[in-house]
């Protein structure tokens, strides 16, 4: 079994969680505690959109984002640099973050055989680099992502991996405070 280790968004210290005792494909409870949130279709946030912008800044992306993903969309709570609201959910590259529980990292999406056919890399915004964390609630279901996207192929280190989800963490704090 395979233990993991996850920052409460309360600060209390890290609570070890089982994979099994937290399915990650659990779809119904997922979309349960999504909609729980009443996040969706809500209003902009400064909370929300304070930690796009400050993603971008921080790793000069032209695009961050906080996406949920309902059943059949990817439905941005905050965005910086994409002027769309939310895309389909089968062509969002969150859609394989939140089935993970550490972030995703595709560097160059055109080399990636999951990603190099997809309308959002083959057009607007034309991503070839993406990097998501999934934000995880208490119930350990992941509600959404932080991502990052620029449309040059990057790498990105363990240390950026670490600040992407201590992000998530940011991001689950403002969900619990609303």
């Amino acid at each position: 079994m395979t233990l993991l280790k996850e920052t409460i968004a309360s600060g209390t210290a890290p609570q070890t969680i089982s994979r099994r005792t937290v399915p990650v494909d659990d779809e119904t409870a997922r979309l349960e505690a999504l909609r729980r949130t009443r996040l969706l279709d809500s209003e902009p946030e400064p909370a929300f959109d304070d930690l796009v912008s400050w993603a971008c800044d921080h790793f000069r992306v032209p695009i961050a984002l906080v996406s949920l993903l309902d059943a059949d969309r990817q439905w941005f709570k905050a965005r910086r640099g994409l002027p769309v609201q939310e895309t389909p959910r089968d062509v969002a590259f969150c859609d394989f973050t939140i089935r993970q529980r550490l972030p995703m990292v595709v560097e160059d999406a055109v080399r990636d055989p999951r990603f190099q056919d997809n309308p959002l890399v083959l057009g607007e915004p034309y991503i070839r680099f993406y990097a998501g964390a999934p934000i995880i609630n208490r119930q350990g279901l992941a509600l959404g992502s932080v991502c990052l996207i620029d449309t040059a192929p990057r790498s990105f280190g363990m240390v950026d991996r670490m600040v992407l989800a201590q992000l998530t963490v940011t991001a689950l704090v403002a969900i619990e405070r609303r």
